[in-house]
């Protein structure tokens, strides 16, 4: 094994440095979690004031399409917005189709209630959820499977702490889907947008604070391209003389 495969305590507290940036950057920070909120927020507010499925809908619809526009014109990077607007189009489609303003709420809901499960399912299954979605971010890759397992031991418990924050908020809204009325669920849905999200955002970066600093595999295939060439120019050197 080699020296690369042994992450150092100094790498250890440089990773500590970028944890919290390269978390920001995957999960989109604080402007991804205001388009998150922004159009079931509008949705709810109108529909309360008038109890318009149509005006409310298409309201919501628009803010998520001005969103992506506007990180286009500033040529930022779109996908937390796409994401916004594929969420509230399919919430919009359902509910016109139901003549239900609750089904506004209902494509969400079950993503977040598969998503919880995809934390859970994919972490007994040895590959969490979070080391696929953070190991690009911090340019390890898979690399933690086998050669880090602090890390994967890390990802683990953070893709259990996601797993179970959904599920848990899923408890909860799900009963309100059947019980409660429209206005009652989206003001609910909108108080726990933010505060589980931020709760499994911070124990993520706790979890990996406290683990062995990433493998940067792409500096390693750097190195061991610049070594083949060096190699090879050896070789040749040699044939020369």
């Amino acid at each position: 094994m080699t020296s690369l495969d042994k992450p150092t305590e100094d790498d250890a507290h440089d990773s500590r440095a970028v944890t919290e940036a390269a978390l920001f950057e995957a999960f989109g920070g604080l402007r991804g979690m205001i388009e998150t909120v922004l159009p079931g927020l509008l949705f709810v507010t109108i529909y309360t004031v008038n109890k318009d499925l149509h005006s409310a809908a298409i309201a919501a619809l628009g803010v998520s399409v001005l969103l992506v526009v506007v990180r286009l014109v500033m040529k930022d990077t779109v996908k937390h917005a796409f994401s916004g607007v594929f969420g509230v189009a399919f919430g919009v489609v359902f509910a016109m189709m139901t003549g239900n303003a609750k089904d506004f709420y209902l494509p969400g809901m079950l993503y977040t209630l598969g998503l919880g499960l995809a934390y859970i399912i994919t972490t007994l299954a040895g590959v969490p959820l979070i080391g696929l979605i953070l190991g690009p971010v911090f340019k390890e890759n898979l690399s933690w499977r086998t050669r880090n397992p602090g890390r994967k031991k890390a990802y683990a418990k953070a893709s259990y702490a996601w797993g179970a924050i959904l599920l848990a908020k899923c408890a909860i809204l799900f009963p309100l889907y059947w019980w409660a009325d429209t206005t009652q669920l989206g003001w609910v849905l909108v108080a726990l947008k933010i505060p589980p999200f931020l709760l499994a955002v911070w124990l993520t970066w706790v979890f990996l604070a406290k683990a062995p600093a990433p493998i940067d595999v792409f500096a390693e295939m750097e190195a061991e391209e610049r070594a083949e060439k060096e190699r090879q120019a050896a070789q040749r050197a040699g044939v020369e003389k």
